[in-house]
């Protein structure tokens, strides 16, 4: 195996598995968790992330097919994803391409939300460009739910994650998404006020930080 990434909470593996080139995902110990909390939480989330994977592939959206899980030794196994990060590929496409995969970028997402799924960690750097297509990857923040505020969450996080990176495409790109969004996903108009809720409520975290 060959180390490609480290993360917080685990490291990526380039490997094969039967002839096939693939991802192995291992998370690891955290040495300030009890030990059993640790090993609970680590085998807990490597199975739901291999849940949702597979949840997300079956009602159409793009994700690494799982090919293996193993929660006793923290190693979820998936298909390699050959393309480019769409947090790279925007630093060279021109409006007309970046319109086109923000627009599919947000009916990904209001699929997800319209079948009780959240993506948990929407930045560009979970997102790959695989010829004309959009896979999200990393789903290990994600979860099962029909509430409006873990789909607020993902859309805020989206937008943060524009402003903060790319931010003289920021707001157009996010309109973007919002097009694909409501194309998607009936309850979008709830979802957008609870953005605007939780972008309120960050504002007022950070006037009274700077007010101490």
């Amino acid at each position: 195996m060959k180390l490609i990434c480290k993360g917080a909470e685990a490291n990526l593996y380039l490997d094969f598995w039967f002839g096939f080139k693939v991802v192995k995902k291992i998370r690891i110990s955290k040495p300030y968790r009890i030990p059993e909390l640790d090993e609970y939480l680590r085998s807990y989330r490597t199975f739901n992330e291999a849940r949702l994977l597979s949840s997300a592939r079956r009602v159409g959206v793009s994700t690494p097919i799982v090919l293996d899980v193993n929660p006793s030794s923290y190693t979820l196994t998936m298909e390699y994803i050959e393309g480019v990060l769409l947090r790279d590929y925007m630093l060279k496409a021109d409006e007309k391409i970046l319109k086109k995969h923000f627009i599919k970028v947000g009916e990904m997402i209001g699929v997800l939300h319209s079948n009780g799924i959240y993506h948990g960690d929407l930045t560009t750097s979970n997102m790959f460009i695989v010829d004309d297509n959009v896979y999200l990857i990393d789903f290990g923040l994600g979860g099962f739910s029909r509430e409006v505020e873990a789909f607020g969450v993902d859309l805020h996080l989206m937008r943060r994650t524009l402003e903060s990176t790319h931010h003289n495409l920021a707001e157009q790109c996010f309109s973007y998404v919002v097009e694909g969004y409501s194309s998607s996903f009936e309850d979008w108009r709830r979802v957008l006020k609870k953005v605007e809720e939780i972008r309120r409520r960050g504002r007022y975290v950070e006037e009274r930080r700077l007010r101490k």
